[in-house]
């Protein structure tokens, strides 16, 4: 039987790719450790191979080598969690996201080795899942509509995981004059052979502006193959959202207009802001969710329920909470519903299933869409305000006690400066413990509108006491973690130490500082 990994020679094509030295071809769910010419052999053993690749997204493996012996990295919990953690809207109340939080990691820190890890040993399934389509189709196991229809799936994923690296591990797009800066290395091969572990293991970081190429390249071929549709399955029209949000960081606001505008007929926001998680593979909004089941969930150590609201390890910070922007009638502070109060400490409670762990992952959802082009069109050189307050509305007044009173205007936003943060704060509120942070926060630095230097002052780390949450007055407490301004080294997580030991390439392309 051929194997993928003869030794543990290399982090990426080997913990990137592989979690053991025997490791077969997928390590698939529920097809596991089987060769690679019966993987790709009938059609049904395809089917199981993609099943596979998105068990491997949401489950992940970190360090385990058993069965959804992961922690939900990357697509499964990890990148809400990641996501929040590094921002200044929740706290995180324990030491499991501590380092995170505080940003006190180094290369060797697993959090952030794992992510790296598993997201590109999910780069790999999603490489060997398209080599093994394309000579299925070419033997003619299964058609060329079929296998592209894969292939686009694994594109989607291959694209959505490579972009989730970028953000941490490198500057944003306009960081530089044409992105040229490092970026991370965008890998399209899957290894299977010793040739390949030696090519992929001497690669070095492409520049930003080539990952994002490849990225949309990637999502354009996945909205013009995919046939597949559904909420828990990569689809035409998830491509095109996450073209928003890509098109979105690259600042290229006419394109964000363009791509949303594809979606206004297939979706529409819900009227609770509830519903997309109360029913969170059924409903109007959410476009792409990774699922779980009672039997493949990332466990107590990281399904949102779980971390969120059943171990109560991350609370909503007095920060955003007390903001005035959150108006104190909002629905989205309805306690039991999406709000859960332990001892006078805030928690979200979108995720509600804390004995299973089945509440699905949110990636995007039509709201993000909605606000990605309201902003575009705030950005736009002749901004158009209206436009943008239209769609700014539309998200935030079916949250409003009394939108006839209290939805914004014309008036109260009256000049682009006021838009852009609007718009900004609202996302805040929305996408509250859904890790939409960091990337906000990343991609704003040094903007021409609103921009965030470096990582904001928070909390420190550790419940808040119950006071802090009154109503009334903005949070102006104490913030015991002070904030990391953008030149500082600790924006950026390293490279993990374990890829620079088997890459001298990447080596000498460490993030500066580590």
């Amino acid at each position: 039987m051929k194997k993928i990994i003869k030794t543990l020679l290399i982090s990426v094509v080997v913990f990137g790719m592989n979690s053991c030295t025997e490791e077969k071809i997928l390590d698939l769910s529920p097809v596991n450790n089987i060769s690679e010419n019966d993987a790709f052999s009938t059609p049904s053993l395809i089917e199981s191979s993609m099943n596979g690749v998105y068990n491997a997204a949401a489950i992940g493996q970190y360090t385990s080598t058993s069965p959804n012996g992961g922690r939900g990295y990357v697509w499964g919990a990890a990148f809400v969690e990641q996501g929040d953690n590094r921002g200044e809207d929740v706290v995180n109340t324990a030491s499991f996201y501590q380092l995170t939080y505080t940003t006190t990691y180094d290369p060797t820190t697993a959090n952030n080795v794992y992510y790296w890890v598993d997201g590109y040993r999910l780069i790999n399934r999603c490489n060997l899942m398209i080599e093994g389509v394309t000579a299925a189709v070419a033997k003619g196991t299964i058609t060329a509509a079929v296998g592209n229809n894969y292939i686009g799936q694994a594109k989607f994923l291959r694209a959505i995981t490579h972009f989730e690296l970028l953000n941490y591990f490198a500057r944003p797009y306009n960081f530089s004059a044409g992105a040229t800066h490092l970026g991370i290395p965008y890998r399209e091969v899957g290894v299977n052979t010793q040739a390949e572990i030696d090519s992929e293991a001497a690669k070095p970081r492409n520049t930003v502006a080539e990952c994002y190429t490849k990225i949309l390249d990637d999502l354009t071929f996945a909205e013009n193959n995919i046939t597949t549709t559904g909420i828990a399955k990569a689809s035409k029209n998830a491509a095109i959202a996450f073209k928003t949000r890509v098109y979105l960081h690259k600042r290229d606001w006419a394109n964000v207009i363009v791509e949303g505008n594809k979606l206004t007929s297939s979706y529409t926001l819900t009227a609770s802001p509830n519903t997309p998680f109360a029913s969170n593979l059924s409903n109007t909004e959410s476009i792409f969710s990774i699922q779980h089941s009672s039997t493949s969930n990332p466990g107590v150590n990281a399904a949102l329920a779980s971390m969120y609201k059943g171990r109560t390890l991350v609370c909503i910070s007095p920060i955003i909470w007390r903001d005035p922007s959150w108006l104190v009638d909002d629905k989205r502070r309805e306690e039991g519903v999406m709000i859960s109060t332990v001892s006078g400490v805030k928690y979200t409670n979108k995720y509600k299933d804390v004995t299973n762990f089945t509440d699905a992952a949110p990636v995007i959802r039509y709201a993000e869409v909605v606000l990605n082009m309201a902003e575009a069109k705030a950005r736009l050189s002749t901004p158009d305000l209206a436009g943008a307050l239209t769609l700014l509305n539309s998200v935030r007044n079916r949250s409003l006690a009394s939108p006839s009173t209290q939805a914004y205007t014309s008036s109260t936003l009256s000049t682009q400066v006021d838009m852009v943060n609007a718009i900004l704060k609202e996302r805040r509120i929305e996408f509250l413990c859904e890790g939409r942070r960091w990337s906000d926060i990343q991609r704003l630095q040094n903007d021409d509108i609103a921009p965030i230097n470096g990582i904001p002052a928070k909390i420190a780390n550790g419940t808040p006491a119950a006071s802090l949450f009154t109503l009334g007055t903005p949070y102006t407490g104490t913030l015991g973690q002070s904030a990391i301004p953008s030149s500082d080294f600790r924006v950026l997580w390293p490279i993990p130490q374990i890829e620079l030991v088997a890459n001298p390439t990447l080596a000498a392309q460490q993030n500066p500082g580590w």
